[in-house]
């Protein structure tokens, strides 16, 4: 048995975990969720969006499945994401982005991976005023060999273990050459390393362009936090949205899974709320545990509901059904 904290989240986050949790129930995945709240659900119940009883739980347990965090926009408390993932050093964001069986997009043959690093960049949010009227506001981009090593090395070794061909670094060294020229010469260096996988480097205004002409042409990606936080959800775009890609934040002592999408509270409890970002999300996890056999079973079943029983899935992703009628068609193709 595993023991796991779970963070549901707010807004649809209790919705769509318990649909996450019930599908690995079914699977037969032995699991001992460990409850736990942080986000705005933490805030108002908790007074404090990020509890220490939150925070010493994912120390002693170290796994983590959380749901969407809503953070507040220009006020309030600081994305309690991303204080999760320095507070436990989850320094790899890895997005998967695949094509799936019956949802729409013009796209076709998508398979890419994209390697984010989680701590430093502009996305730290390193800001100050430097006037008293605060009429002028500067941020600051963090950029160390150490962090850029872990991340590049790591995306490298996924390409390695998984038969991946190539690895795009996505830069912006022709204006930004201490930060991110510090980023691309360490990726330069690390890729001799690994003289069996085609390297590449791209800046990031011709990536974003070369990944909505031809993403087929893309394998795993690595690049720095914003840059990274914007092309995952691009990626995302690709292949039906953010609702149907996972996503890891992986440390050496940690590991977080979540989905990305927002906390949707315009349609929390009215059971419309889609679970498979979340889901598989989770998958991410089993495989994080080396449970394949499991993972695999479960992402056979959504490509089967998802291909054969369409009318039953979420509106969002062209069904007729909702929350709870698409976790009982993958569930009862579990059990059975």
């Amino acid at each position: 048995m595993y023991d796991i904290v779970l963070i549901p989240g707010d807004g649809i986050g209790t919705e769509i975990t318990e649909s996450v949790t019930s599908i690995l129930d079914s699977a037969g995945v032995d699991i001992n969720w460990i409850n736990c709240k942080a986000g705005e659900t933490a805030q108002k119940e908790m007074d404090n969006p990020l509890p220490e009883e939150t925070i010493e739980a994912i120390k002693k347990y170290r796994i983590v499945l959380k749901g969407p965090l809503a953070t507040p926009v220009g006020a309030g408390f600081r994305s309690i994401n991303v204080a999760l993932r320095q507070k436990f050093d989850l320094y790899s964001n890895i997005r998967p982005a695949k094509s799936l069986p019956n949802i729409e997009s013009p796209y076709r043959e998508v398979d890419i991976v994209l390697f984010r690093e989680n701590t430093q960049g502009l996305y730290i949010g390193k800001e100050h005023w430097v006037d008293e009227h605060q009429q002028h506001a500067e941020s600051i981009a963090v950029v160390t060999r150490d962090a850029s090593e872990k991340i590049i090395t790591a995306a490298f070794e996924y390409a390695k273990k998984h038969g991946r061909k190539k690895v795009s670094l996505v830069h912006k060294a022709n204006i930004l050459k201490l930060t991110t020229g510090l980023f691309l010469k360490i990726g330069k260096e690390i890729s001799e390393n690994y003289p069996s996988i085609e390297f590449e480097d791209l800046i990031v205004d011709n990536m974003a362009m070369q990944m909505v002409l031809r993403p087929q042409q893309f394998d795993v990606i690595v690049t720095t936090n914003l840059f990274g936080d914007i092309l995952s959800d691009l990626a995302s775009g690709l292949v039906g949205g953010l609702g149907v890609t996972g996503a890891a934040n992986i440390g050496e002592n940690a590991a977080m899974f979540e989905a990305v999408h927002g906390s949707a509270p315009d349609i929390a409890g009215q059971n419309k709320a889609n679970p498979t970002a979340l889901l598989f999300s989770a998958l991410m996890m089993l495989e994080y545990l080396e449970e394949f056999r499991k993972a695999e079973r479960i992402r056979s079943a959504v490509y089967t509901v998802l291909q054969d029983h369409k009318e039953v899935c979420t509106q969002d992703i062209g069904g007729q059904g909702t929350t709870q009628s698409y976790t009982d068609a993958i569930c009862k193709l579990l059990r059975d």
